[in-house]
């Protein structure tokens, strides 16, 4: 009995660099390498994936966020074709439509081989910060990337996407329905808990004990950070005697804390003291609209915080109004500080927001998530060889 083998395509395996690819390590570690053989191919990342076998090809930074790198495959195309080749896979996995995506489904495609993909990142949501300076081009880039997307996906076999917001954003970009597959994302329950609230961790930071905004993320421009700022200033000017903690590093890192100089700052943290922050605080405030999941607002749930986010992206699906959380016209300060006084000057509301959260996240499960996608990759390669005996979940 032979082992299915997957080619898997990704511009960045660096674990734990960004919420996709934490997603994408909750599947490598749980490969069961009796029944499946991986080769990985990357631009960025370790020299090694867990023993499998991989091939990194060169990188550029992308240039308005240097974060972040692209690979160029073309530059080493011969190189990678032959590794193809000599591997013999019989599914091909894409993170991106990126360049390295793109190769990867042309080369699947040509070879008949089926294609599995996440949709990771909702690149659309970036284009109106990055572009903001030349408003002539958005309409332009936005049905550019759609376009994109629609001939990228539906030349794929299998999409997982996350919500059923973001589902209906891609239907409209002209993918196919029967294409998608909505595959949330897990929490681990023992890691991220209400029980790790610790009485003095806030102080130590804050020096006071006032209740605490906690504010998880990339500190970069597609986060809607203007509306943060703008949340900021106007809780500063009613006088309201609450902490903002930030949470996270990146570009616009400089410009958080000129914007907002009260606030407390941690940089970039593990997740074991993420946490215990998240735990010991008294409400989430994420007005972020560029996301897919939004990973940050179910572990915000899972730590039993209240939850104050935008009606935007794939992260609104978590919330139902005023039950579980708010949600708020996504560029509206007020709106958000608003709520944010609702929920905390009243007790019993705060309460019961964080029950009824700590429901949702319990919902979620990576190891059902696990399976669905390895079972899914066994039944794709199935399909495609009819007869032949095959190693299955």
């Amino acid at each position: 009995m032979r082992k299915i083998k997957v080619a898997f395509f990704a511009d960045i395996l660096v674990e734990d660099f960004d919420g996709a690819v934490r997603t994408i390590y909750q599947l490598i570690k749980r490969i069961d390498p009796q029944k499946f053989e991986y080769l990985f191919i990357y631009g960025t990342g370790p020299d090694k994936i867990l023993g499998f076998d991989s091939l990194r090809v060169p990188k550029m930074s992308v240039p308005l966020n240097a974060s972040y790198s692209v690979a160029l495959p073309m530059l080493v195309q011969k190189k990678l074709t032959n590794k193809l080749h000599a591997f013999g896979a019989d599914v091909v996995h894409l993170s991106t439509p990126s360049f390295l995506g793109n190769f990867g489904l042309d080369y699947a495609n040509r070879s008949g081989l089926p294609v599995i993909s996440i949709y990771h990142t909702h690149f659309i949501s970036y284009v109106d910060y990055y572009f903001k300076y030349a408003p002539m081009l958005i309409k332009g880039l936005k049905q550019r990337i759609a376009r994109g997307h629609k001939s990228f996906y539906n030349r794929c076999d299998r999409v997982y996407v996350p919500s059923d917001s973001i589902k209906a954003e891609l239907c409209d970009m002209g993918v196919y329905p029967a294409k998608m597959k909505i595959w949330k994302r897990g929490i681990d329950a023992r890691l991220f808990s209400p029980y790790k609230r610790g009485r003095n961790l806030i102080r130590r930071l804050t020096g006071n004990t006032n209740p605490t905004i906690i504010f998880a993320s990339r500190l970069v421009w597609e986060k809607n950070l203007e509306t943060l700022f703008n949340i900021y200033d106007l809780i500063q000017q009613r006088g309201n005697a609450v902490n903002f903690l930030i949470v996270g590093d990146g570009t616009a890192r400089q410009a958080c804390e000129e914007r907002m100089p009260k606030a407390a700052f941690t940089g970039k943290i593990d997740h074991q003291y993420l946490s215990k922050l998240y735990a010991s605080a008294d409400l989430f405030l994420f007005p972020s609209v560029s996301e897919t999941y939004g990973n940050v607002v179910v572990e915000a749930m899972a730590s039993g915080l209240p939850c104050v986010i935008a009606d935007g992206g794939g992260s609104k699906d978590f919330i139902d109004q005023g039950v579980n959380g708010f949600k708020c016209s996504p560029y509206d300060a007020a709106d958000y500080v608003e709520k944010i006084e609702l929920v905390l000057n009243n007790k019993i509301l705060s309460i019961q927001l964080s029950a009824e959260g700590l429901k949702i996240s319990r919902q979620l499960s990576w190891e059902q998530l696990v399976y669905t996608y390895f079972d899914d990759v066994s039944n794709l390669v199935i399909k495609r060889h009819e007869g032949q005996e095959l190693v299955t979940v």
